[in-house]
């Protein structure tokens, strides 16, 4: 130790000498540079992550993060010295300063370099920013020529691999702006300036710049080299993720929008009729009536609460709707009677409430009162509604105590919609107005993150019976932590559109998010004239559901005045109903996998919507491709993103090019990774991995392989994810590697799994031995089931698929919780 305070003591004193400081801190070290002037610091936060704060006040100016909750843990860091330079190893990496400069560069545990700043890669012009002295503040890094980099959010330039862009960073709708980015070297980068921003890649530096700041602030991390250990070190820092209910990951049928309780009810009793499952269901906008009352948090609509014969009450119709138009008798006289109703029938309910306000409503009036209100143009125009102002405690106070209204109804679940918010006609003034956190320029991208906040801690606060589930439009880092996931936005209906989803999904939950989903056929259907039976739209339709099956969330939604319940595609024998059926009935049949891929996210910093770079990061071919991914570990999903039987001629009309779309075949090329076999899970046959292949794929399936050595727990067939317990799951194991799989399990819709009260079965495979283990039951919770069957499987091609409960499985074991070894 003495030893260590005289080479520090010796290495400040030589670097003063220069014109330069190091001091070495209990985390790192503080640094001055000596032309330019430039203060900094180096922070450990865990061997895994490090903080670099470059200033050129004399003091680290105070400053808030928005994602960041983690404090710095203590860190053994060694030191050494060569010239000007002080390295700092933390065991998992070796963070080098240049003191003359402030240059640092990031190598890992073998020498090799992950990432370097450029030389004077920081750099700072003063501004004002409203009524404060500020900067604009960039950081510019050097990194390798063929480096393939993720991240940033979600995007709609349809590429994986963000190089060589230049990227507005700026939350809007079907854009999320997260300013991270990870590399395929396994580590990622954090600028943590919430404000207006901009990333650029050229072949002579990667940077962020961001409008004004008061500081350069950013994370490295870097775990093992996997992008697994890139997520978890995320967790670490920004908040774990939470659970969602397992109804949640059933079907959900929405559309803009169901205008009266009887039409909600009654798609509800359409879709139990055909014994098409189902398990949410969304009451869209306007249920609080017309744009000036602007989610007034309220059923006001007279439609709702069946006062169409009040004329204080027509005040509130929506506007545009025909007032004097009248409909048979209501079923139900208010809005309590349909929650109770669509929960009676097994079913849940989410409803649209917003981050904005229109004029007549009280919570605008009381809002404007506090000063809480941003005042410019948002949705709907011209109606004077304005966005409030997340930042503001009271202000989320306040926003809680009027939703509660809604909580206390029953409601399930909150679609917070358009948490950019919404900017119609945007002035540069705009971002000047002030939040309660500084002007709205400097905090702008956080908005989303601190409106779920407020929703899910005021939640938590009154009730643990119910997990928060929030939808929300837009999204930031940390936002995994709030019970939310966020949607790709108002896309259109179109194929370009379609594919540009996939890696704008993947990216995003390269940033840490596990969870996401799209409106499946997407939002606007003008390129299809709004019209669910034109057999082009009904083609890409059926490919998006059929990729919806494969996302964290299922939620078919479309906008007025189109309409998307697949018994309006036609009835059974027709191909787009028979097809949205199957995918339905798949996605309930993977229930027990899917519900263990969410508790992975929880307990192990797992994903769902899996890049290829995160399995087979080695693989160039894999990397790059921005069409494929792993649904959890086991499944390769191949979504159809391009017409094989139908196309659009004059006036957007369609018509089929084969005689029969039902009966056609078409191939479709699918890329299997290499250093492993795959399955096909429709077949069973084994097909060797590395090497593009052509899969014929009628319009009812698209390609799914299953990796080699994959278990997975699939259930039986349901109406609703809780109709029948999982007492007697099928295991299919598929051969040709060894594997194992976890199967996770709780009381479906509560946080007592935070109280550790949860349990898992793990299942391992010997490829070599034919053998299953079954491990141990770890963990219980009450109502567990304490003794089941599993039904075993060793899918080969002679054997029917996995879609549907096996028939004639090739063993059948009892467990009660203890070890059991099977032979097959």
């Amino acid at each position: 130790m003495r030893k260590e305070i005289l080479f520090l003591t010796a290495l400040a004193s030589c670097l003063s000498s220069f014109g330069q400081t190091f001091e070495k801190t209990a985390q790192g070290g503080k640094f001055q540079t000596a032309q330019p002037t430039l203060n900094g610091e180096v922070i450990f936060y865990s061997p895994s992550i490090v903080r670099i704060v470059k200033y050129p006040s004399a003091e680290m100016p105070e400053k808030k993060s928005y994602p960041i909750i983690k404090t710095p843990e203590k860190v053994e860091i060694s030191y050494k010295q060569n010239g000007n330079t002080v390295s700092m190893t933390s065991g998992k990496m070796t963070v080098t300063l240049d003191v003359a400069t402030g240059k640092v560069t990031y190598t890992d545990p073998q020498g090799e370099t992950l990432l370097k700043e450029k030389v004077e890669g920081t750099n700072f012009i003063p501004r004002k920013d409203v009524n404060r002295d500020a900067y604009t503040v960039s950081q510019a890094f050097s990194l390798e020529p063929e480096e393939a980099i993720y991240g940033l959010g979600q995007r709609q330039s349809g590429a994986m691999n963000h190089r060589n862009q230049q990227i507005h960073l700026s939350n809007g709708n079907t854009n999320i702006c997260i300013p991270y980015f990870t590399s395929e070297k396994g580590y990622g980068v954090y600028w943590d300036n919430p404000g207006i921003s901009d990333f650029s890649d050229t072949p002579y530096e990667t940077s962020f710049s961001s409008q004004v700041g008061l500081c350069s602030d950013y994370y490295f991390l870097y775990k093992d080299g996997t992008q697994d250990g890139v997520i978890a070190c995320i967790r670490d820092l920004t908040g774990k993720a939470t659970m969602f209910p397992l109804w949640t990951m059933g079907y959900w049928q929405c559309r803009e929008r169901y205008k009266s309780p009887d039409e909600l009810c009654g798609v509800l009793d359409k879709y139990r009729k055909l014994q098409i499952p189902l398990d949410g269901i969304v009451q869209d906008w306007q249920y609080w009536g017309c744009d000036s009352n602007w989610n007034a948090m309220k059923f006001m609509n007279p439609r709702y609460i069946n006062k169409m014969d009040d004329k204080e009450a027509l005040r509130y119709l929506p506007n545009g709707e025909d007032k004097n138009a009248r409909y048979p008798k209501p079923r139900f006289k208010n809005p309590e009677e349909m929650v109770e109703y669509v929960h009676k029938h097994n079913a849940h309910l989410m409803i649209s409430v917003w981050a904005s306000f229109g004029p007549w409503t009280d919570q605008f009036k009381e809002l404007d009162k506090m000063d809480a209100l941003l005042k410019f143009e948002t949705w709907p125009p011209k109606s004077g509604a304005h966005p409030y102002d997340p930042f503001n405690k009271d202000a989320r106070d306040l926003y809680w105590r009027y939703l509660s209204h809604l909580h206390k109804m029953n409601i399930d679940a909150w679609w917070t919609d358009s948490t950019e918010p919404d900017h119609l006609n945007p002035k540069e003034s705009d971002f000047d107005l002030m939040t309660a956190d500084g002007s709205f320029r400097s905090v702008h991208n956080a908005f989303p993150l601190t409106h779920n906040q407020g929703v899910y801690e005021h939640q938590r606060a009154v009730s643990d019976e119910k997990r928060v589930f929030q939808m929300t439009r837009s999204g930031y880092l940390g936002q995994q932590r709030y019970g939310a996931l966020s949607w790709s936005g108002d896309v259109v209906s179109s194929w370009d559109v379609l594919r540009q989803q996939i890696p704008a999904g993947l990216n995003y939950t390269l940033c840490g998010i596990p969870f996401w989903n799209t409106d499946i056929g997407g939002f606007f259907g003008w390129e299809y004239n709004n019209d669910c039976t034109n057999v082009a739209y009904q083609e890409l339709h059926v490919r998006w559901f059929q990729w919806g099956c494969f996302m964290p969330l299922m939620r078919n939604h479309c906008s007025s005045p189109m309409m998307n319940e697949i018994d309006l595609f036609g009835k059974e024998g027709d191909w787009a109903y028979d097809a949205q059926k199957r995918m339905i009935e798949l996605r309930y049949r993977l229930l027990p996998y899917i519900y263990s891929l969410d508790g992975a996210v929880v307990q192990e910093d797992g994903t769902m919507m899996r890049p290829l770079v995160m399995d087979f990061a080695h693989d160039r071919k894999a990397i790059l491709l921005d069409d494929e991914y792993m649904f959890g570990k086991n499944i390769l999903v191949c979504p159809v993103t391009e017409p094989l039987y139908t196309k659009k001629v004059e006036k957007n009309k369609g018509v089929t090019t084969v005689p029969d779309v039902a009966k056609a075949s078409a191939p479709v090329e699918v890329y299997l990774p290499k250093g492993t076999k795959w399955i096909d899970f429709w077949t069973n046959e084994t097909v060797e991995g590395g090497q593009h292949i052509k899969r014929e794929c009628p319009v009812d399936i698209l390609p799914l392989y299953i990796k080699a050595g994959s278990i997975l727990p699939l259930g039986p067939k349901v109406q609703y994810t809780t109709e029948k317990k999982w007492d007697n799951l099928d295991i299919c194991i598929y051969p040709g590697a060894n594997g194992e799989f976890v199967l996770y399990e709780d009381e479906f819709d509560n946080y007592n799994y935070e109280k550790g009260m949860f349990s898992t079965i793990k299942f391992s495979w010997d490829d070599a031995s034919r053998t299953l283990t079954i491990s141990d039951r770890k963990g219980e919770f009450p109502k567990m089931l304490k003794r089941r069957s599993f039904r075993i499987t060793l899918m080969q091609p002679s054997k029917q698929s996995a879609e549907t409960v096996m028939v004639s499985a090739d063993k059948k074991v009892n467990y009660s919780g203890k070890k059991l070894t099977i032979k097959l």
